[in-house]
């Protein structure tokens, strides 16, 4: 989408978490999440003004 955004991979470390439901703490592994990152255009459009 030209113009609009860029979608690209990133990196998550590993981290500790906790069980919401039980509270008992945990390690979360590292992983991969998509991520979308707006260009100057879409945020113009959003803001209202003109680039």
């Amino acid at each position: 989408m030209v113009g609009f955004c860029t979608f690209e991979v990133r990196k998550r470390a590993a981290r500790n978490g906790r069980n919401p439901a039980t509270g008992a703490a945990l390690k979360i592994k590292a992983s991969k999440a998509p991520a979308f990152k707006a260009d100057a255009t879409l945020k113009a459009a959003v803001n209202g003004t003109k680039k």
